[in-house]
């Protein structure tokens, strides 16, 4: 069977080519994927920054939504027709990380989409024990981001936010605003800083309180809007030396600092705050079932505001020029690439 798939080419470049698939082998399922989201990671990809890892003619993606195909032998979780997403970790059961019962940090971890062709394609076939089913109603355009979803549900998450903390998230990007809106769903007080002058405008649209780090005061903001206590939790989604001194300065009294951005240099953090009001940090990777299940139903129940947050919608044949304007494009947010 003759399929549409996306290969990264290297050089800011994809190729859409024609390609065969086989059926799925036990233990795999093949889906019919309806969307997939460009995300930050696919960014790096594109700009030519993990050729390294991924080499110059892969398929990348992993925020999708789809049904499914084809089932290999041995499956009896999910039935072809079946709406689902994939959590797209696939562990090795057997590292430290595995037998502790941390899998989703395996010490040998596959993303699939990076480590493995991924999808932007029109069929993709996974391991079965990565899939989620979806419920009845959600629509595959909204499901498509589960994926991220998931992952600010693990932030948060870990962040042990309840309701009626002071919140504060550095950096409105897709994954700071969802973050605000899971955080906000349990009840805390949220306010967002970034430098984007659109998502601010989102930001407020959303019901947050949105500062400009450079235009204002956030520590006395800050102070001023919590009595002079700062933040119970921060999350620090700018990946920015700025964002990492922010997070010392606004924290309250054994406040807890939430690391989700990737640094690309060893930014300096302030030490001393740590000690002397004894925050903690917590450092956040990727999603575990749980997140998934609680993302689902988030979407499912209509908390999460899909239609601000997805900006535009473009088929496979456009994927080059959806990747050069979001590269560019400061007003744009989440583009979905439609598969099928």
């Amino acid at each position: 069977m003759s399929i549409s798939a996306a290969y990264y080419t290297g050089n800011r470049s994809f190729s859409v080519e024609a390609v065969e698939v086989a059926p799925p082998m036990a233990g795999q399922v093949q889906i019919d994927v309806a969307y997939c989201g460009i995300c930050g990671t696919d960014l790096h990809v594109y700009l030519g920054h993990m050729e390294a890892r991924i080499g110059n003619h892969r398929v990348i993606g992993h925020e999708m939504s789809g049904t499914i195909a084809a089932v290999g032998a041995g499956v009896d979780n999910v039935a072809v027709g079946q709406p689902v997403v994939v959590r797209p970790l696939d562990h090795c059961g057997h590292c430290p990380a595995c037998q502790r019962g941390h899998r989703h940090i395996c010490h040998a971890l596959k993303f699939l989409g990076l480590d493995t062709d991924g999808a932007f394609q029109q069929k993709w076939t996974v391991p079965a024990h990565t899939l989620h089913v979806l419920p009845h109603g959600v629509a595959l355009r909204d499901a498509a981001l589960i994926e991220p979803l998931a992952v600010a549900c693990h932030d948060v998450t870990l962040g042990r936010v309840v309701a009626g903390e002071d919140v504060l998230v550095i950096g409105g990007g897709p994954i700071g605003l969802l973050i605000a809106m899971v955080a906000g769903h349990r009840g805390a007080k949220v306010t967002i800083a970034e430098i984007n002058p659109h998502r601010l405008e989102i930001a407020k649209k959303l019901g947050f309180t949105s500062l400009h780090p450079t235009h204002t005061d956030i520590v006395g903001r800050i102070n001023e809007a919590t009595g002079g206590k700062g933040a119970d939790v921060i999350f620090e989604v700018s990946g920015s030396p700025s964002g990492a001194a922010l997070m010392t300065e606004v924290a309250a009294t054994r406040a807890r600092v939430v690391m989700v951005a990737i640094h690309a240099s060893k930014p300096p953090v302030d030490l001393f705050q740590f000690f002397w009001r004894e925050i903690e940090m917590i450092g956040a990777r990727v999603y575990e079932p749980a997140d998934y299940d609680q993302a689902i139903e988030l979407i499912a129940s209509g908390a999460i505001d899909t239609d601000t947050l997805i900006t535009s919608v473009k088929p496979l044949a456009d994927i080059s020029t959806a990747f050069k304007e979001l590269s560019s494009n400061p007003q744009a947010m989440k583009t979905l690439i439609a598969l099928n």
